[in-house]
């Protein structure tokens, strides 16, 4: 089974590191607001920006800790090598399935 580690953003270019085993339904519950009361509700993390496949959920869990312990910096640049104008990957997702 393949996990995902993505990054979600909204208009300011605030950004949100999670991970998921299911990446179309968790990018929905973000635009949904399905946890209302959540950090990513409050701050509408509607684009994914960013994301990378890995083999398991360990895996998944030590590269979202590890990426988000880093700086801001750092991430910006992990999201402009894959995603150089911060498009929303998601948009359609033929675009996401086209990039696994």
């Amino acid at each position: 089974m393949q996990w995902y580690v993505y990054i979600m953003s909204n208009r300011t270019h605030r950004l949100y590191v999670g991970e998921t085993v299911d990446l179309m339904r968790r990018v929905v519950q973000h635009r949904n607001r399905t946890f209302p009361n959540s950090y990513t509700a409050q701050y509408t993390f509607n684009r994914l920006v960013y994301f990378e496949i890995v083999e398991s959920r360990a895996v998944a869990l030590k590269r979202e800790v590890q990426i988000k312990r880093w700086r801001r910096e750092k991430k910006i640049f992990l999201i402009q090598r894959m995603n150089p104008n911060w498009r929303d990957l998601a948009v359609t997702w033929e675009d996401v399935l086209r990039m696994e």
